[in-house]
């Protein structure tokens, strides 16, 4: 009896969480966990929750003192979590891991929705634009861990919602937005040490709601949006030159999407919308400046969040699927890193006395006639993989089979 390792390929389901959520905010914490806060579900949201990775389960935390849609939440230095404004709100609240509970901090300067928040290398927090019910805010403010308070801070150069933020380089790079009048290609730096915003070169398309990753190297990857139309450009800012560049388009256009660097040095760009939820995945590489497109989740997500855990897998939660707000969470396996099995779904175990090794390297199990066995094949695919490993592409489980060989005329 030889027994084969087979291991899960792409995104698999995780645990659910206790509520369906879009437009939520998702933060990995010191202690490996995920803080899942606020969103929108029928109605505005104070509940938050925790994912534990290493049980795949996930526990309901305390609730905010606000519901929120559209906040921002940042980890500070001390391990606590800030979380700002919402719908339409100018409250802020701390939480403490170690305690699992909220605190109510001061109020910032101005109510905002749809904002940013940049974690400073001084340990304070910048606050940046977003929107006050008509009102298109240009107003960026900073918190003061230390002290609890807000303070405001010189004005953007542009007013702007839905836009994006990043910290490369010790500046902070706002990009995009909208001003309740024109989509905005702008984008502009924020220098701590003076306190000003300084106009940097504009991006070659105009987009909102779209992504911003940071490579190592300092460049930063700004992918999708919308402008009235739904995006696939992508481009690349070299804050060295201040210079905007076209980079490779991505595979499908899509806005309200998540993306984030993994350890392998690409970004994982995921889900969307262009007129349906997308459930589509794809990779940049920026060593090659080409997109790959890779396992496809198995939801269509608008407005989910996503996370890179400490083991280096990814979480994707909840989202609106084009008729509902999601609960459900997904795990994903980078393709590049080493095949992990897990204790989720699908523990079957299957007996096989022969494989047919296709031309494509497929493995389709065949029964004593030697003809394949069509049912199987239609849903349960292995893939013989440096002839060591079979995979199939949606289950988890372990092979056990008879026979000497591997692939051809045996097991």
């Amino acid at each position: 009896m030889n027994k084969f390792k087979c291991f899960y390929l792409g995104w698999s389901n995780t645990g659910s969480m206790n509520y369906a959520r879009v437009s939520h905010r998702a933060l990995l914490l010191a202690n490996g966990k995920v803080l899942i806060t606020g969103g929108y579900n029928n109605g505005f949201l104070t509940s938050a929750e925790l994912y534990d990775p290493s049980t795949e389960i996930w526990t309901l935390t305390a609730a905010m003192n606000d519901a929120r849609q559209g906040h921002t939440s940042s980890i500070l230095t001390n391990g606590k979590v800030l979380v700002t404004g919402g719908f339409y709100l100018n409250s802020a609240e701390l939480y403490d891991p170690s305690k699992e509970n909220w605190t109510i901090t001061a109020t910032m300067n101005y109510a905002r929705q749809w904002h940013t928040a940049s974690v400073l290398s001084n340990e304070k927090v910048l606050v940046t634009g977003g929107r006050n019910g008509n009102v298109y805010l240009n107003s960026a403010e900073l918190y003061d861990p230390s002290a609890g308070t807000w303070t405001l801070t010189s004005t953007m150069n542009h007013a702007r919602q839905g836009h994006t933020s990043v910290v490369t380089n010790g500046k902070v790079l706002v990009a995009g937005g909208y001003d309740g009048n024109t989509y905005l290609n702008s984008a502009e730096l924020y220098d701590p040490s003076t306190n000003t915003w300084t106009l940097t070169s504009t991006m070659n398309y105009a987009r909102q709601s779209h992504t911003l990753s940071v490579f190592k190297d300092g460049k930063v990857l700004v992918t999708g949006g919308e402008n009235g139309g739904y995006l696939n450009s992508a481009e690349l800012y070299d804050p060295s030159l201040g210079t905007w560049t076209l980079a490779t388009a991505m595979n499908h256009a899509r806005y309200d999407h998540v993306a984030s660097l993994l350890s392998n040095e690409k970004v994982l760009v995921i889900g969307g919308w262009n007129g349906v939820a997308l459930n589509s995945a794809e990779l940049y590489d920026l060593s090659t400046g080409t997109w790959i497109t890779t396992y496809s989740m198995n939801y269509g997500r608008q407005g989910p969040t996503l996370s890179v855990l400490t083991n280096g897998k990814v979480l994707v939660t909840g989202g609106w699927s084009g008729s509902t707000n999601l609960n459900s969470a997904e795990l994903y396996e980078p393709t590049t890193d080493t095949w992990t099995t897990t204790d989720g779904i699908n523990n079957a175990r299957v007996w096989y006395r022969s494989f047919l090794l296709t031309s494509e390297q497929t493995l389709v199990p065949v029964g004593k006639n030697g003809r394949p066995l069509d049912n199987f094949r239609k849903t349960q695919l292995f893939y013989f993989i440096n002839n060591e490993y079979f995979l199939n592409k949606h289950l988890l489980f372990d092979l056990e089979c008879e026979g000497g060989g591997r692939g051809r005329g045996g097991c």
